[in-house]
This record gives structure tokens, C-alpha cells and sequence, in this order.
């Protein structure tokens, strides 16, 4: 499969996102080990971006600065997935990190781990098409977990690059049932 080089540079900076969302919300799982149920799954599709996102743009003046741009990449159609970033991001590097991130799961794949364990504590982390603007320098993109029906929770990152790297700048609209 060939890959053009903008595509390519697109998944190097959608695998620099996983790695930062990865490295925050991963940080206290322990590494699988033998016998050892790994509780945090991680969701193939990008979940697509929604109205709730101009819920967010109202909460933000940098958000509000540049809405137009980010108003244009709002598409629920989408069927994208995170294979080409996940794999760009664990190919011969950061092992420790994909010790503790179980293999991308489908939604159907999640709710039979879930009931074959019967833990009510495994969660699926849902993250969202990221929102790139700004000239590439910001990022929006929102991730969720889900347990169950019940208990579920996310927030929208809103990540600035500064000198190549990404940080999260600031969380908004964060919510828990």
C-alpha cells in the first residue's frame, strides 16, 4: 500500500498525539503480565467530531478565534481509524508504552472482553478525528472512556506544538456519569 507523503506526515503527527494521550492516561496501568488482566482498551475508529464541538469552541477564546476553521471540520461520516498512527507509533519504539496499551478493539471485540471478565472496572478509551488549525500549531481532539451503559467519562484535549512537540494546553467540557 502506498502512502502519499502528506498522508504520511498527517499519521506521524496523529501518532505524536496517541503518544501523548497514551502516555497520560496510560501512566498508572501496569505493564500485561502473564495471568494479569490488562483493564484499559483502546478503540481502532476515530470517533467522529459532532455538535458538541461548538459547545467547546464557545468555551475557549482561542477556540473562538479560529472557529471558522474548525467549524469545517466537523463531519459525523467519517470511517477513519487509528491503525496507520498506532502502528507508526509502536514500529520498533516506544515498547514500554505498548506494553501497557492492549491492541486496538472494536467496539464488538470490547463487550466481549468485558463480559467474558465481568470487570466492571476495564474501560475502552475513544478518541476522537483530531481538529488541526491554527497552521497545524493546535489541536483539538476529545477522549472518552467507556465502562458501560453508566459509567462513562471524557473531556476534550486542547494540545498546542512548540517546538515539535505536543503538550496539552488545557481540558474543556470534562464530564463523568
Amino acid at each position: 500500500m502506498l502512502i502519499s507523503p502528506i498522508t504520511l506526515a498527517q499519521e506521524t503527527e496523529n501518532a505524536a498525539l496517541l503518544k501523548i494521550i497514551f502516555s497520560k492516561y496510560y501512566k498508572n496501568e501496569k505493564v500485561i503480565t502473564k495471568g494479569r488482566l490488562q483493564l484499559l482498551s483502546f478503540y481502532c475508529k476515530k470517533a467522529p467530531n459532532n455538535e458538541e464541538v461548538l459547545e467547546v469552541i464557545s468555551k475557549s477564546d482561542l477556540l473562538k478565534k479560529n472557529a471558522d476553521e474548525i467549524k469545517k471540520q466537523i463531519d459525523i461520516s467519517i470511517d477513519e481509524d487509528w491503525s496507520a498512527a498506532y502502528n507508526i507509533l509502536f514500529d520498533n519504539q516506544n515498547q514500554y508504552l505498548k506494553s501497557k496499551v492492549n491492541a486496538c478493539l472494536s467496539f464488538e471485540e470490547y463487550k466481549e472482553v468485558y463480559e467474558k471478565y465481568g470487570e466492571n472496572n476495564q474501560r475502552l478509551m475513544i478518541v476522537s478525528k483530531p481538529i488541526y488549525f491554527a497552521n497545524n500549531n493546535f489541536v483539538l481532539v476529545k477522549v472518552a472512556f467507556y465502562r458501560n451503559i453508566e459509567h462513562n467519562s471524557g473531556s476534550f484535549l486542547l494540545l498546542e506544538k512548540t517546538n515539535g512537540i505536543w503538550t496539552i494546553k488545557e481540558y474543556i467540557n470534562e464530564w463523568a456519569t
